[in-house]
């Protein structure tokens, strides 16, 4: 029995600096999850990671990822993808200490 496809995003690090990107519709790369395009049909998810995955001057590690619905548009869909786009766990730094920045 076939598996049911279920949105996706396409996703990356940026080249130089590492960070998490997802492709946005109207083929940039964006940083924020919820700029994404939100990929529902598998067909066209394809033909998406393999436009981005030629783009090996901006973007390295292409692949689709799973995610869900959200209030502020799509979430992960698993825990690793939610740890990626914190960043690093290891110090309370970079992308992490500008949220906790935010909050404040």
């Amino acid at each position: 029995m076939p598996q049911i496809f279920t949105p996706k995003v396409v996703t990356a690090n940026a080249l130089i600096e590492g960070d998490v990107i997802y492709l946005a519709e109207d083929d940039s790369w964006t940083r924020d999850l919820a700029c994404a395009e939100v990929l529902s049909d598998e067909a066209h998810a394809q033909l998406r990671l393999l436009d981005a995955a030629r783009r090996t001057a901006e973007a390295v590690g292409v692949y689709l990822a799973d995610v869900r619905p959200g209030p502020r548009g799509p979430e992960p869909a698993h825990f690793r993808e939610d740890f990626r786009r914190k960043g690093p766990s290891n110090h309370f730094h970079g992308k992490q200490a500008n949220e906790a920045a935010k909050n404040l």
